[in-house]
């Protein structure tokens, strides 16, 4: 796997200052020695990208945090409710979480990411 071919299959982090291919290749490099392919087999390369997706997409978080004077790196969980003057909206972010999913609920990626990694994990199945 290489950044060129994850950009193809996830065109919105083809920004290469936003995401520079190095830090692409770092995220990629770390998931292909954490996942084991002979346990993950054709969906090995899917996982990967989706790892490093999750792992952009919470360094850009970062990044912009930085830039206004926050705090890198700061814990935050889903929102679930924000108001502005009169106005205000919540979310159920509960319903579309994984339960003990932690850190990888923090990203639509990374739940895909843990949901395919808990069926890939389960190990056969018998009907």
């Amino acid at each position: 796997m290489d950044a060129q071919q994850f950009r193809t299959d996830f065109p919105e982090f083809a920004n290469t200052s936003t995401y520079p291919t190095a830090t692409v290749d770092f995220w990629l490099s770390l998931a292909e020695k954490m996942l084991p392919p002979d346990r993950w087999c054709d969906l090995w390369g899917h996982g990967l990208e989706l790892f490093t997706a999750h792992h952009l997409a919470l360094g850009a978080a970062n990044q912009r945090a930085a830039a206004v004077g926050g705090i890198p790196g700061q814990v935050k969980g889903p929102a679930t409710s924000k108001a502005v003057d009169k106005v205000s909206a919540g979310y159920d972010s509960g319903a579309v979480t994984l339960t003990d999913g932690g850190f990888w609920n923090l990203t639509t990626y990374g739940i895909e990411f843990l949901q395919l990694a808990r069926m890939v994990g389960a190990g056969g199945i018998q009907l």
